[in-house]
């Protein structure tokens, strides 16, 4: 069975991108590990905090691909400990946010368990062009 989507007409052709981007949105508001919060720092900067209690800063990785804030963790498995219990997760994440155009990021940190990842929107610049008038003779 083939799955109707809202880009499914014939008068919208080329719009397959926003579709996947609508799929990972979709996909990622499902996860809820780790949790994480999202502050506004200024007029331009926002900061992701997620909580990564037990991870190194060898076991988490921040990527931004295209417009895409990807932050994966991987711990490595132990084996030479025996647990008695074991309350912990060693689980692995993938966490991805979609960024607005022109965001760019700035720092990532870790410290106290949490990853601070800051984002900033520079100005735009203001370009005025001049344009030569031509008389037609």
């Amino acid at each position: 069975m083939t799955r109707m989507t809202a880009f499914n007409s014939p008068f919208l052709l080329g719009f397959d991108h926003f579709e996947r981007a609508l799929d990972r949105i979709t996909k990622a508001s499902t996860e809820s590990y780790p949790p994480y919060n999202i502050v506004q720092t200024g007029a331009n900067s926002l900061r992701i905090t997620l909580a990564v209690a037990g991870f190194g800063p060898e076991a988490l990785e921040v990527l931004v691909e295209g417009n895409q804030l990807q932050i994966r963790g991987r711990q490595s498995e132990e084996t030479e400990r025996v647990f008695v219990h074991r309350g912990i997760a060693t689980r692995q994440f993938q966490r991805s946010f979609m960024l607005a155009e022109g965001m760019k990021v700035s720092a990532a940190a870790l410290g106290n368990g949490l990853l601070h990842v800051d984002l900033e929107r520079p100005e735009p610049e203001t370009r005025i062009q001049r344009v030569a008038i031509t008389t037609a003779s």
